[in-house]
């Protein structure tokens, strides 16, 4: 098994789960802690990507671009790293964040709609970066269709394709089917990128690497979106017992998730019954907070809704759906809506 490359997404992902509010000192005390210790690259930005903060995606209490900035003046070592969407940022974003001295822009879409990244991909080389694409809801899709469709980035440029579980819903057997098909079909490096609503975040990352992955992803204390990602200091630590060392300072990881990281969570990040609901419908996990809006207004329960969204396969952007769903479940119980 090969030395995987780990992108620490505490910054990114994990501002999802303090409701965008991480402030510049903040970033100041988290990029030089995962700098010091050896993380080779640093993920900064909204949770949903360049230019998220918005109604529907929440606003951030200070600039991205302030956290970038000083993300990027804090590492010594480390890349840094944002989330770019098509639809919510746009070329002016990705952009002003390569002027900021970002190194890598990793690409995502639903795993269906690589056609919609070759202009990026594009601007991304012609801008020196690295290019990293992001399959977003892999669960909802087969193995040969994921291939087919990081073939695409690799033909626009990609230097790595993730396959990403953005609902936590996969387990090991799927991430092996997976990542294999995507080693089979390209020559660029490969990815994963968990989260741990079936409490696999950590196995399948392992199973991933069983699997010829080179790029693996992970969060401080597990912060991230719905039941959160696998812990990086966790990760590091199982990936010593196995014998693969990353060079990376386990001792500072651990101090910087107990210290920086725990205090700034509103509550640990546990899987809950909306977790595992959402994990196991196959449910986008940045739906949660407006299900649960949506449950409380109209009676009815998160579950019920998880269950008709995954029916509905319902993807990132889809979120009028919810308060759809949420009225039609509160009519057939016969509540006043």
């Amino acid at each position: 098994m090969k030395l995987p490359r780990i992108t620490d997404t505490t910054l990114r992902d994990g501002d999802h789960a303090v409701s965008h509010s991480f402030t510049p000192e903040i970033v100041r005390k988290i990029v030089q802690s995962l700098d010091e210790a050896g993380v080779p690259v640093i993920e900064v930005s909204h949770g949903a990507g360049l230019n998220g903060s918005t109604i529907q995606q929440g606003f951030s209490v200070h600039s991205e671009f302030e956290l970038i900035k000083t993300a990027v003046e804090m590492a010594k070592r480390a890349k840094i790293a944002s989330l770019f969407v098509p639809g919510i940022g746009t070329s002016t974003e990705l952009r002003k964040a390569a002027e900021l001295g970002i190194s890598v822009i990793r690409i995502a879409v639903h795993c269906t709609e690589a056609n919609v990244t070759e202009q990026y991909f594009r601007l991304a080389k012609e801008l020196g970066l690295e290019a990293v694409g992001f399959l977003m809801m892999s669960h909802s899709q087969p193995a040969s269709v994921l291939a087919e469709q990081a073939k695409l980035m690799e033909s626009y440029g990609a230097d790595c394709v993730y396959v990403v579980d953005s609902a936590g819903a996969l387990i090991q057997s799927a991430v092996r089917e997976r990542v294999s098909a995507l080693k089979e079909a390209l020559t660029i490096e490969v990815g994963y990128h968990a989260h741990n609503n079936l409490g696999l975040a950590i196995g399948n990352t392992i199973a991933a690497l069983e699997a010829g992955a080179d790029q693996i992803d992970g969060t401080l204390r597990g912060l991230g979106a719905g039941a959160g990602n696998a812990p990086t200091e966790v990760l590091v630590a199982v990936l010593n017992k196995m014998k693969l060392d990353l060079g990376i300072n386990l001792s500072i990881l651990m101090d910087t998730a107990e210290e920086v990281v725990a205090p700034l969570m509103p509550s640990p990040i546990v899987i809950n019954r909306d977790n595992l609901s959402s994990g196991y419908a196959g449910v986008y996990n940045s739906f949660l907070l407006h299900v649960r809006h949506a449950a409380e207004k109209f009676g009815v329960t998160v579950s019920e809704i998880m269950e008709e969204l995954g029916k509905r396969q319902a993807v990132a952007g889809q979120e009028d759906w919810i308060l759809d769903v949420a009225v039609k479940l509160a009519e057939q119980k016969g509540l006043k809506v």
